[in-house]
């Protein structure tokens, strides 16, 4: 029997080993990784390693983009066949069309013109209008656990085989140019830790527009974006991309966690996993909604990347999209 799906979302602990997939910027030879403070579960501030929630998204809408890209049955602007970082906006056919329309309309337009545009949300620019797609995918910031968290700093040498005259004139000492020749010192940084994750998605919201309070798309389109979204999150889980993949590619040594899905207009629950007793608090919310809304919100917690693509695999095949009826 088909579910249908309102919201859902996900708590996870994932433990990363000698990842650097989010950094600040460099400073002479030296690249900066991300810090954020934080409150603990024990009320104490905490400086620690986080990957943004921009970059963690960017990973699940790359995914995405790559799932639907050459499909025929779920379209996509021409600015996002290309990957087009203003997407819909970059879109002159969409321009066009939207002239003279209203905000709804365009919003209307937007829902049929593009799936990534209506699951990951936009700021439609196009036509001089500024009207916001809220996106159905919200993202926490993947952040460190005090104590279980650690960066270091590593020494590189990178190897040139020219060197201009210029240069070579300029060293004047024997000593300084052996020890200096053809070489570019600089230093890497490396984030090893386990890190908590929250995420949300509001399934009822793709091919709805918020305006008109009334969906643009056929159950049948919405099912197909569902069932790509599904896959996407996955898919960010099983490969977190990022910054310096290319030398530093993460181990992914551990991932576990709850997924809590409503099937009823009621919000999935989350917790952050920064609280060590977190499956324990979303077991206690889902009795308490039962007493609301029973049979509302079930809770899949999952110890292993294996057992969780299992949740994801089961969700993708036995359930679809709720339908908001106002």
């Amino acid at each position: 029997m088909t579910r249908n799906v309102y919201s859902l979302s996900i708590s996870a602990q994932a433990t990363l080993d000698m990842h650097s997939l989010n950094n600040e910027g460099g400073e002479g030879n030296q690249i900066t990784t991300r810090m954020v403070n934080i409150v603990g579960e024990d009320r104490r501030l905490h400086n620690v390693n986080a990957i943004s929630g921009d970059m963690f998204k960017h990973i699940q809408a790359e995914h995405l983009f790559r799932l639907l890209s050459g499909r025929e049955d779920v379209p996509l602007c021409a600015a996002c066949r290309e990957f087009n970082a203003n997407r819909i906006s970059a879109d002159d056919d969409y321009a066009k069309a939207i002239d003279g329309k209203s905000d709804a309309e365009a919003i209307t337009l937007l829902l049929e013109y593009c799936a990534l545009d209506d699951m990951a949300g936009n700021l439609i620019t196009a036509g001089n209008r500024s009207i916001p797609r809220k996106s159905v995918a919200e993202f926490s910031w993947v952040v460190g656990l005090p104590e279980l968290t650690t960066t270091d700093s590593y020494f590189h040498v990178k190897y040139a085989n020219e060197r201009s005259q210029k240069a070579r004139d300029a060293e004047k000492e024997e000593e300084q140019r052996k020890a200096n020749l053809g070489q570019a010192i600089f230093h890497r940084p490396a984030s090893s830790g386990v890190y908590a994750i929250v995420t949300n998605f509001e399934m009822a919201r793709i091919g709805f527009n918020d305006i008109t309070q009334a969906y643009a798309l056929d159950e049948t389109q919405r099912g197909l974006r569902y069932r790509a979204l599904l896959e996407s999150v996955l898919y960010a889980f099983i490969e977190p991309n990022g910054a310096m993949r290319g030398t530093q590619n993460p181990h992914i040594v551990d991932v576990r966690g709850v997924v809590a899905v409503s099937g009823d207009v009621i919000p999935a629950p989350t917790l952050s996993p920064i609280n060590s007793g977190y499956r324990e608090q979303l077991q206690g919310i889902q009795k308490a909604l039962e007493k609301v809304r029973p049979g509302a919100v079930t809770l899949s917690e999952f110890d292993s990347l294996a057992q969780f693509s299992e949740v994801m695999a089961d969700l993708m095949e036995t359930t679809a999209p709720f339908t908001l009826n106002y």
